[in-house]
């Protein structure tokens, strides 16, 4: 019997990972089933034109303006952002320098004041040095 005590078991160092795996698919299908409901844009309902659309290699400059005049940008096909009058300059000077051919486009809701879209352009030109910018619109039907 005493053989039998002096007997050492020797210890596993393992980690059982199994509750972790189930841990990380629960979240993978939370992630999954929320990511669809966030809400990465602004509704503006854009006015009709029958202008043919520009092709460029570059993801352009957006900054949009809602029914209300808020701006929110797009900055390298990035969600769009709330942003102020200040901010919106700053941003968009700080990339335009480094990128001056980028493409830059003010989408203002159809029922925005034209008034605040007027703005936006020409602050755009004038403070953000912005050289050319456009108006962004939906093909008519």
């Amino acid at each position: 019997m005493s053989s039998r005590r002096h007997k050492k078991r020797k210890l596993k160092a393992e980690i059982n990972v199994v509750p972790y795996i189930d841990v990380m698919l629960v979240l993978l299908i939370i992630f999954m089933v929320t990511a669809p409901l966030l809400n990465l844009g602004v509704d503006i309902d854009l006015p009709q034109s029958t202008a043919k659309s520009i092709q460029s290699k570059e993801d352009p400059v957006i900054v949009s303006v809602d029914r209300g005049g808020r701006l929110f940008l797009t900055l390298q096909g990035d969600a769009n952002r709330e942003v102020t009058r200040d901010e919106m300059v700053a941003k968009v000077k700080a990339f335009v320098s480094q990128r001056p051919n980028v493409p830059v486009y003010v989408a203002g809701d159809a029922n925005a004041p034209y008034q605040t879209v007027y703005d936006v352009l020409s602050t755009l030109q004038t403070d953000a040095g912005v050289a050319r910018a456009g108006l962004m619109s939906t093909p008519t039907k």
